[in-house]
């Protein structure tokens, strides 16, 4: 972030100095964490339901705070300034939208049901092949994270690529009022968080906000098979480019152990061969979204290939690493049905000369319409052969043959029932904490 004055963030933010120091230059960014703020950043001190960051002010002062974003009257020494505000979430949220229209960069905008992390590492690989690139760092994806991401963007940055979460409706116009997308990507849309959004319709309707945030110049890239398609096209004002099909899209797909290979075919650019380190079929789709990405913005059949080739994901996603001969798959950041189904596809499609097992925690989010979700995962391990192992209460509706309550009993179970050559995949939602069984079981 480039110096701005104080009085300069006390207007973006509707707040008011009362300790003067309108004149005071702040160049060292914004935090919210005192753990992990620069000398002379703003520190923005935000109030929610379970914390109250206005209780660690002295700490940020410690840390060498360059002035402080408050909401409420407090004591502090003389010589550190203040900005009051209303709110100080909306304050926040109100700063990075200012400094968004600062910003001299284009956007890339992705949200969806799954993969959406998967894509943005894909779409900064691809676009740092030319472009100077800020990417949301692991999933800050949500009403803080974004705008933390966004005000982190330098001055010399030529394209943002940030991610979009949500779990409520109309969680997303407010993130897209931020970021003020040119390029939106919808990965998918599925089932997570239905429990809030109530039907799947309610969700892919959520999910169209991205569409309805472009303007004329903008471009919609959405999987060829989104059922959603026809109702983003109606209801964006930019371009539709639908993936995987048509203009843009992957053939001779071979899915492997250590990734899949396929040709890159872009209409009027030609094709190349490429490849993508990270294994699955559907990640192959997230692959083509990230290459539409960079079709629009007109770089090369061979800079779009390196960037894919070269493209490492965030921890927790499919990632791979090998335990006394067994080979873990560590997709354990978070689940939903859509992305544990295609999971165990994946694990099924792995040559191996051992056994595959699936040990799978509990998905957050579903409602009533876990039961149902948790029969269909069953059933489909049991058609693909895999032998499931459950972890938690809720997971025991998938009637695995072998449950576990506990951490330590699956642990325990596992480390005496698989062997070297053995696949073993690791998922569920980031509340489950599946992850614990995992490094008991197989320590790196």
């Amino acid at each position: 972030m480039k110096a701005y004055s104080l009085q300069q963030f006390a207007d973006a933010m509707s707040g008011t100095l009362p300790k003067g120091g309108g004149d005071l230059v702040i160049s060292a960014g914004v935090s919210t964490d005192t753990r992990k703020m620069a000398e002379g950043a703003l520190f923005v001190a935000l109030k929610g339901e379970r914390y109250d960051a206005h209780n660690f002010l002295d700490q940020a002062v410690a840390s060498g705070a360059g002035a402080l974003v408050v909401q409420e009257a407090v004591s502090l020494p003389k010589e550190v300034p203040v900005i009051l505000v209303k709110d100080t979430l909306q304050a926040l949220q109100d700063l990075a939208k200012w400094y968004r229209h600062e910003l001299g960069i284009l956007v890339v905008a992705i949200s969806g049901s799954n993969g959406k992390t998967s894509t943005k590492d894909f779409t900064c690989s691809v676009l740092s092949q030319r472009f100077r690139v800020n990417a949301t760092l692991g999933n800050l994806n949500n009403h803080i994270g974004l705008p933390l991401t966004v005000l982190a963007t330098k001055t010399d940055d030529e394209v943002g690529v940030f991610e979009m979460g949500m779990n409520h409706a109309g969680e997303l116009a407010p993130l897209c009022e931020i970021a003020r997308p040119d390029i939106s990507i919808i990965t998918n849309v599925g089932t997570a968080h239905i429990e809030f959004m109530g039907s799947r319709d309610a969700i892919g309707h959520e999910k169209g906000t991205l569409a309805r945030a472009l303007g004329e110049k903008g471009t919609l890239l959405v999987p060829w098979d989104c059922e959603y398609l026809d109702d983003y096209r109606a209801t964006t004002a930019g371009t539709v480019i639908a993936v995987g099909a048509g203009s843009i899209r992957a053939e001779n797909v071979v899915a492997g152990v250590a990734g899949s290979t396929f040709d890159l075919v872009v209409d009027n650019l030609g094709r190349i061969a490429t490849s993508i380190s990270v294994p699955g079929r559907h990640m192959v789709s997230n692959a083509l979204l990230a290459a539409g990405a960079g079709v629009v913005l007109g770089m090369t059949l061979e800079e779009i290939s390196v960037g894919l080739e070269n493209a490492s994901l965030t921890s927790g996603r499919l990632r791979q690493f090998e335990s006394n001969g067994v080979t873990v798959f560590d997709d354990t950041y978070n689940a939903n049905p859509e992305s544990i189904l295609a999971a165990l596809q994946t694990l099924a499609d792995h040559p191996t000369q051992g056994g595959r097992t699936a040990v799978l925690g509990e998905m957050a989010e579903q409602g009533e319409h876990a039961g149902p979700a948790y029969l269909r995962i069953g059933a489909l391990a049991g058609d693909l052969g895999l032998r499931l192992v459950s972890v938690g209460a809720e997971a025991a509706g998938m009637n695995a043959l072998h449950h576990f309550e506990t951490v330590e009993e699956a642990s325990g179970w596992l480390s005496g029932n698989t062997h070297s050559g053995d696949l073993v995949l690791f998922k569920g939602s980031r509340a489950a904490a599946i992850e614990r069984v995992m490094n008991l079981a197989y320590p790196e």
